[in-house]
């Protein structure tokens, strides 16, 4: 039986880098952001239903999604957030269900990397899941330097999400990456050895 880890964290938690440790081991990834990029190419049903609730606007020249226009239009309203992650929501859990069945058939580990993972109840489809942790002052300055934003507009793009405090009480695994790379590294393989996914 395959054990299915589901992975969250909050927007500049550093989620991506843990992530990055398990496929330096040779688990497959089944990555969340990537599939919701899949389900909106052109032509696919997910970027038509997003025409017909946003108007045509929201589309670059080629027929492209214009993730900017798309991302200025919802980021300032809560309702049209809702109404975007409602929309989508189907085609990308038909996907990432998909991607689990058949990275079980390859691996007894399989990452599932979602970053609103309580946010859109992906945690049933899990054995487990782990937290990639920050305190808040520490988020908060590292969304600043890595978006080059204004203290204002980084809180508001991390209160747009669950805090990372209740994600932290509701999983099973924490990993804290207030710390360096290495110790963030060292927290994952010892999770790796302890269940005996790796020697």
């Amino acid at each position: 039986m395959s054990f299915v880890l589901g992975i969250t964290g909050g927007i500049a938690s550093g989620k991506s880098t843990a992530v990055k440790i398990f496929a330096e081991n040779h688990f497959p990834i089944v990555d969340g952001d990537v599939i919701a990029r899949k389900v909106v190419e052109p032509k696919t049903p997910g970027l038509t239903a997003l025409i017909e609730n946003f108007g045509p606007s929201i589309l670059q020249k080629d027929g492209c999604l214009d993730r900017k226009k798309l991302g200025n239009l919802v980021f300032q309203d809560e309702k049209k957030r809702t109404q975007l992650n409602q929309l989508l929501d189907p085609f990308i859990r038909k996907e990432i269900t998909q991607q689990i069945a058949a990275a079980k058939k390859t691996s007894e580990l399989v990452i599932v990397d979602i970053p609103l993972l309580y946010e859109g109840h992906y945690e049933k489809m899990m054995d487990a899941v782990a937290v990639v942790y920050v305190t808040p002052e520490y988020q908060l300055d590292r969304l600043m330097k890595r978006n080059s934003l204004a203290p204002e507009e980084a809180q508001k793009r991390i209160d747009s999400q669950l805090s990372l405090e209740l994600k932290k009480e509701q999983a099973q695994i924490i990993f804290d990456n207030c710390g360096s790379f290495e110790q963030l590294r060292k927290q994952v393989m010892d999770w790796l050895i302890k269940n005996q996914f790796v020697s």
